[in-house]
């Protein structure tokens, strides 16, 4: 009797350590890339300026008062000093316009910040000497969410990012965090995209959705490991360990 009560409980533990062990396959990153080539497209991605977006654009010339009236400004009250000034982002608005100094407006959804530069530089320069245009974004951000270590809005000074490295940006994924089924919303004329992106498979790297868009969300679910233990309660883990502690104590003691 006592040989099969010691069967039975090691039976026991070795099926609850058996549900604990989760398969490297499920948790690996970036599976099987070697030889793995990516496309030009992805890898010259820019980010297109879409309407709502705030744009910081200065314009700069070798006769600095030349190049005053092209510049936005929110001058100080006691100042009258450019150099005190605060720049002003333009507001692409619904049609993808700016209005832009003396120019007027400008039709600029869809470019990338290279290509409004060359257009500016164009325009300006039938009215200033070698203008200098410097345009950023300044409405770059992304959100993550979900199962990562510290989840929360991003910005981004450079104006590219891949998924990658906004889950770095994160903290990384959680041991709880789905990597199969990587959730990013986009919002592409006033439009929402879903798309369920899969860390562990190659085919990532040459995705159009590796590289990120301002205001993106990525949302990472829940593996179902971490859905199990909300439903029993946040100790799972610690019970189980010590259930098959006690089995292994009441083997030996049985003996």
């Amino acid at each position: 009797m006592k040989t099969k009560h010691i069967q039975l409980f090691t039976l026991l533990g070795v099926l609850l350590l058996l549900s604990n062990c989760a398969s490297s396959k499920k948790i690996e990153y970036f599976q099987e890339v070697e030889g793995l080539v990516i496309s030009d497209s992805i890898s010259d991605f820019a980010a297109q300026i879409k309407t709502g977006d705030l744009l910081y654009i200065n314009v700069t010339a070798t006769n600095a008062e030349a190049a005053i009236p092209f510049n936005l400004y929110e001058t100080p009250i006691l100042s009258n000093s450019v150099a005190n000034a605060r720049p002003i982002a333009y507001l692409v608005d619904d049609d993808g316009r700016i209005n832009f100094p003396v120019l007027g407006k400008l039709d600029i959804a869809g470019f990338t910040t290279k290509q409004l530069t060359k257009v500016l530089e164009d325009q300006l320069i039938e009215y200033i000497t070698d203008p200098t245009i410097n345009i950023r974004f300044a409405n770059f951000r992304v959100s993550v969410l979900g199962e990562v270590k510290t989840p929360g809005a991003y910005p981004v000074s450079n104006e590219r990012l891949s998924v990658i490295e906004a889950i770095s940006l994160a903290g990384d994924l959680t041991i709880y965090g789905k990597r199969e089924s990587v959730l990013l919303i986009r919002i592409e004329d006033g439009k929402k995209e879903f798309i369920t992106l899969d860390l562990t498979n190659k085919k990532l790297f040459d995705s159009p959705y590796y590289n990120l868009k301002q205001n993106d969300v990525i949302y990472v679910p829940p593996n179902k490991t971490r859905v199990n233990s909300s439903a029993i309660g946040p100790n799972t883990s610690v019970i189980i360990s010590s259930i098959s502690l006690l089995i292994a104590l009441l083997a030996i003691i049985i003996r």
